[in-house]
């Protein structure tokens, strides 16, 4: 299914490696393909072909940056199903869901390529002090320099996308590693992206574990790093990494406040879409719900009235909605915490494992200092908790040492304000739930869940700095 060579994209080819591992499908452990692996030493070869494609690279016209950016959207696009496919089958992700992916990846890299003519700066005024008369200053801004990039293995072709498109748009050689569990759509893209340049050295990609990840980030003469994971490897990124910059997209518990005024049907389908799709796999689904009181009894019963609407089983169906995590650690830990949460209390929903799925999960009271509440599950498990008011709920999201999305569902103009105003986290979604992402969006987070801001403009802007010019004519 996939087409690309032997080896690893490293330099104007591809460099074969001792080693190879294989990709398994996670609905039943049988193996896709196997995938190259890297080690440090072809990382740091990686960085050694960037940095002496750099300049070229920051060189490359506007029309030359865009056309290429607009190209590879097209060839996503021809292959689209073929993608889909392929991430069925490596994340064990619902079709539903890889369908998703790809169509975002798309608008990505398209989104990416208008970035490109919007690259400029401003002239500034020097004159406001006596010695700035008779000169003119402006500033533009000049790529970064060589970034690596690091994405996690739940939408792997979207974070790499993410990644790749606007170091492009931004004029820097970039070097991907993708998750250890799903390397192979992101080395299909990378192929795919080096086919349509005369400077294939631009994109690189190296596989690896800790070690590569560690050659890549601590290398000083990398510009910036951007990495998208878990809040323990990401603050240890950013120590090993300084004084390079970092743009850090991290882990959540996004939570999903109901009002006494909310509508209770629309507050109930968004845990059901928002809590479950992706497996849970997604770091803004719903896992923390925080009910006033006054609704909370009959928000339960129409949010468990449907639960069963969720098909789980094999993600290759239509019809799936939740299906097997990454790998059976992932499922294990989920079930662990699970089983600690009902045995201190909390009432449990549905659930349980069915083969290799976890079925979908709702918990009732939750106490705080469990992992359920205070962590990030990442899997198909939603915790409900009832509150006395908005002001309780609005302290409990805030309360968290996550600050991703959350959402509110209000009918009060003043409620949707105040939520904005007040929760401390990157976005804040009123009536939808807080997985709503569109790609050209700001999207991070606060607190730890990360620095900086992804979406290709924003990316764009973090992937380059401000030169300031003064001239005396």
């Amino acid at each position: 299914m996939a087409e690309y060579p032997e080896g690893l994209p490293i330099g104007d080819g591809w460099v074969s490696t001792v080693d190879t591992l294989p990709v398994e499908f996670p609905y039943d452990g049988s193996e896709i393909g196997r995938a190259p692996v890297g080690t440090p030493e072809l990382a740091t070869r990686a960085i050694d072909e960037a940095v002496a494609v750099f300049k070229q690279v920051a060189a490359l016209p506007s029309r030359t940056r865009r056309s290429l950016l607009n190209d590879v959207a097209a060839a996503l696009e021809a292959r689209r199903s073929d993608f889909e496919q392929l991430l069925v089958l490596e994340t064990g992700k619902p079709l539903v869901d890889c369908r998703v992916e790809v169509a975002r990846t798309i608008v990505t890299w398209q989104a990416a390529a208008e970035e490109v003519s919007r690259l400029h700066g401003e002239t500034v005024p020097l004159d406001l002090l006596p010695s700035g008369d008779g000169l003119v200053g402006f500033w533009k801004r000049k790529p970064i320099g060589v970034v690596v990039g690091i994405a996690g293995f739940n939408y792997p072709l979207l974070l790499a996308s993410h990644k790749i498109a606007p170091a492009i748009a931004a004029g820097c050689p970039v070097v991907v590693k993708p998750a250890p569990q799903t390397p192979l759509a992101t080395l299909w893209l990378v192929h795919l992206v080096r086919s349509l340049t005369d400077l294939p050295a631009m994109v690189q990609l190296v596989t690896g574990d800790a070690a590569v990840g560690s050659a890549l980030v601590t290398d000083r003469r990398v510009g910036a790093v951007s990495f998208t994971g878990s809040a323990l490897v990401g603050h240890r990124i950013a120590r090993d990494a300084a004084p390079t910059k970092t743009l850090l997209e991290l882990g959540s518990n996004a939570a999903l406040v109901v009002a006494e005024d909310a509508d209770l049907d629309a507050a109930a389908d968004a845990v059901l879409r928002g809590g479950f799709y992706a497996s849970g796999q997604a770091c803004i689904s719903v896992q923390r719900v925080l009910v006033v009181d006054a609704v909370a009894e009959e928000f339960t019963e129409r949010v468990l009235a449907r639960l069963g609407e969720v098909v789980t089983g094999d993600p290759r169906d239509e019809k799936t909605r939740v299906s097997a995590l990454i790998d059976p650690g992932s499922t294990k830990r989920v079930q662990e915490w699970v089983d600690k949460a009902t045995s201190a209390g909390a009432r449990l929903i549905g659930g349980g494992v069915d083969g290799t799925v976890i079925r979908p999960t709702v918990l009732l009271d939750v106490p705080d200092g469990l992992e359920c509440w205070d962590e990030e599950i990442f899997g198909p498990v939603v915790c409900v908790r009832t509150v006395s008011s908005v002001d309780e709920a609005f302290d409990a999201v805030n309360a968290s040492r996550y600050g991703l999305h959350a959402s509110v569902f209000s009918t009060s103009l003043k409620t949707a304000f105040r939520a904005l105003d007040e929760l401390e986290v990157g976005g804040v979604v009123v009536n939808e739930v807080p997985g709503f992402r569109s790609d050209t969006m700001p999207y991070g987070g606060v607190k730890d869940s990360g620095i900086g801001r992804e979406g290709p403009r924003f990316a764009v802007e973090e992937l380059t700095v401000t030169r300031m010019a003064v001239l005396r004519p």
